[in-house]
């Protein structure tokens, strides 16, 4: 039976394996979405906060991934 525990024993994770997929955008609000009241955040700004996070990411992610476009 320990042949069985030793052929079921994970692998260790690489980037290559996989597990660690390219970012993608949040998706943008449609413009009848915002109810044109001033709010504060307005979901136009919170869209915007998503899109600083996610081209963050983006970076981080190509820095692991040399030679991606």
């Amino acid at each position: 039976m320990t042949d069985v525990q030793s052929d079921t024993a994970a692998a260790p994770a690489s980037p290559e394996a996989g597990d660690d997929p390219m970012p993608v955008p949040p998706p943008q609000p449609d413009i009848d979405a915002c109810c044109g009241n001033g709010c504060d955040p307005c979901i136009f700004d919170l869209h915007d906060l998503a899109m600083d996070a996610y081209r963050q990411a983006l970076r981080a992610w190509k820095v692991r991934h040399p030679g991606t476009p």
